[in-house]
């Protein structure tokens, strides 16, 4: 299910707040908290009930480590416990993520014929395991308390984070539903809610989706672009990523304020970053966060000298990039990212006299260049593209990124404001760009909004009208690109 359709907004969160309140209201909390999870796992299973088995056994076993660790004071069995955990969850997002991917290399290195069926990938399965694997290491440690199954199965698949994050830890949401003050409903929170919803709703569906279709366009006929297109056509996808992701997270912050549940910031305007380092603090804030908990700091951090500090970085990098998906494109995104990450750690000093806007200029093409790769088929089209764009064989901009912009209704209104429209309808295109980046660099983001946030009629208004649009521009139901990974 998603949250950008009908059947979420009208039917499924409208039932899950009613019924999750009403049985808070009644005192009937235990009860609330087995709804939002039988909730939950109906959102899971709405893409596909073959899905819903994979979760429920992974819950049911990482819970089941988690028990047996807490009965035992024997280190050796803690051990072999946490590496029942590590092995058994890397393995199995290994084999529904990876397992294809790396039959068929096996099959070209070694010239073999290995047949594998096609394996269904679960959604969602590379965030609910990474939120399961900081349970069991944090069992391992001794740093959390004994949760009961309801406690934990409700941290797992608390449907607004369940699918594409943020990757949150059990000692950020677990207590929040143990408050009973947090069981009442609350008029504020739900405005805010409702603000963010509203915001992350519009994000999507008015601005992801349609630069959406200029890099669908783009990226499936590369060879006739040109350069000018093609830069477009890599800006597109830099906008489309950029507001889909952001979409999301405003839109499941939103929701979990609507049941008065804070979710970790995951998304902090990233392209206001003026170095690689700076846009990993703010883009998917809480993947970084795990990678530097669970993999950067047991490396050794930079505590082993800088030669350590270089290799560790590229490691969490490589690791981010295999993570996103099965494929080259992926792998070489992390390592471009992780070198990047390793050049600005050794020429720190000097970066630091580099001009705000020079610095930020030569962030903003690697993001670029980077998401080329990242959004292509193969590293093939991807150095295709990059090529159409550094060849400068500037041709007219195409008919096909007008057509693709029109979907949110700009041509039926320029058309009707005479010369000046037909001037703009010429350029618009470039306009939109423009006005994109101005938001990305200048624009409040919804979180700096929530803590700020009052509720007026001015604001109720401007989330009704954003809600509205966007509803009625729901032409056609679009996955969000995190979805994907």
């Amino acid at each position: 299910m998603l949250f950008n359709s009908y059947v979420f907004i009208f039917a499924f969160l409208p039932i899950s707040l009613i019924g999750y309140y009403i049985l808070n209201y009644i005192k009937r909390y235990s009860l609330a908290e087995y709804f939002l999870i039988v909730m939950s796992l109906w959102f899971y299973a709405y893409f596909n009930i073959n899905y819903l088995p994979i979760i429920i056994c992974s819950i049911f076993l990482n819970f089941g480590l988690g028990k047996m660790m807490n009965s035992t004071q024997d280190k050796k069995t803690k051990l072999l416990l946490l590496v029942i955990g590590c092995v058994g969850n890397v393995g199995v997002l290994f084999y529904y993520k990876y397992m294809g991917f790396f039959v068929q290399n096996l099959n070209i290195l070694f010239r073999t014929n290995f047949n594998i069926t096609n394996i269904l990938l679960p959604l969602g399965i590379s965030f609910f395991t990474f939120q399961q694997l900081s349970y069991v290491i944090d069992n391992y440690k001794n740093n959390i308390e004994e949760y009961s199954f309801r406690q934990y199965a409700l941290f797992v698949c608390f449907f607004p984070q369940l699918i594409a994050g943020p990757i949150v830890l059990h000692n950020e949401t677990i207590p929040q539903f143990d408050n009973l003050d947090k069981k009442k409903f609350n008029w504020n929170n739900f405005s805010v809610g409702l603000m963010a919803f509203s915001f992350g709703l519009a994000k999507k569906v008015l601005i992801a989706d349609t630069f959406g279709n200029v890099a669908n366009w783009g990226f499936s006929s590369i060879g006739k672009l040109g350069t000018t297109n093609a830069i477009f056509v890599a800006l597109a996808y830099t906008t489309q990523i950029y507001f889909d992701f952001s979409g999301y997270c405003d839109m499941a912050t939103g929701i979990a304020k609507m049941f008065n549940i804070d979710l970790p910031m995951n998304f902090n305007s990233p392209y206001k970053a003026l170095t690689v380092t700076e846009f990993w603090k703010r883009w998917h804030i809480t993947l970084t966060r795990f990678l530097r908990t669970y993999v950067y700091f047991p490396l050794g951090g930079n505590r082993k000298g800088k030669i350590r500090t270089y290799i560790n970085l590229f490691i969490v990098f490589l690791i981010s990039g295999i993570w996103h998906g099965a494929n080259y494109t992926f792998i070489v995104w992390g390592v471009l990212h992780g070198l990047m990450m390793v050049v600005e750690r050794i020429f720190k000093d000097k970066i630091k006299t580099i001009h705000p806007a020079l610095s930020w200029m030569i962030m903003f093409i690697f993001i670029n260049l980077t998401w080329i790769i990242f959004r292509a088929d193969s590293l093939n089209d991807a150095i295709m593209l990059i090529k159409e764009i550094l060849l400068f064989n500037f041709k007219p901009l195409s008919s096909e990124i007008a057509n693709s912009l029109n979907c949110i209704g700009i041509e039926f209104v320029l058309k009707r404001l005479g010369y000046v429209g037909s001037y703009l309808l010429a350029v618009y295109p470039v306009i939109l760009f423009i006005c994109a980046v101005f938001a990305m660099l200048f624009f409040k983001n919804t979180n700096e909004r929530i803590n700020r946030f009052t509720p007026t009629i001015k604001s109720a208004l401007v989330s009704g009208l954003l809600l509205f649009y966007s509803i009625i521009s729901l032409s056609g139901v679009s996955t969000f690109l995190y979805f994907n990974f």
